[in-house]
């Protein structure tokens, strides 16, 4: 049973198939990597059949390997990819290792540590452009 997420989150789940999308559900990255090693190992055979000669049904029959594996690895790789963008929806995150501050985390603290400036008449800021 799927739950709605919070309601007070700003932070829209990603979808897959009309629900929210769960990394331990569609293929993982142990399957990624087999299908990309069949993959290479069909783009490097399928060529040489022909060089080598072998017979036409088995170098057609590579070629059409070739295409479905592209088929599903490029699916596969889809899947992949939004499960890192549902990872990442949830905000910045420190690098494992970094030691310097992110670029992020600079702008945070620059925007703290600067108070906003105070009009003179206290009715707020002039419009730019125009001189009292």
């Amino acid at each position: 049973m799927v739950t709605s997420p919070d309601p007070e989150s700003t932070v829209r789940p990603v979808d897959y198939k009309g629900e929210p999308l769960d990394a331990e559900r569609g293929p993982g990255l142990g399957c990624f990597r087999f299908q990309l090693g069949l993959l290479v190992f069909a783009i490097v055979i399928t060529p040489l059949s022909v060089v080598w000669e072998w017979p036409s049904p088995v170098s057609a029959g590579l070629l059409f390997l070739t295409i479905l594996l592209l088929l599903f690895t490029g699916q596969t790789i889809i899947f992949l990819l939004r499960l890192v963008a549902a990872d990442r929806r949830d905000g910045r995150r420190r690098p494992l290792a970094g030691a310097t501050q992110t670029v992020g985390e600079l702008e945070d603290a620059e925007a703290s540590a600067e108070p906003e400036p105070e009009p003179a008449n206290g009715d707020g800021p002039a419009p730019s452009g125009v001189r009292e």
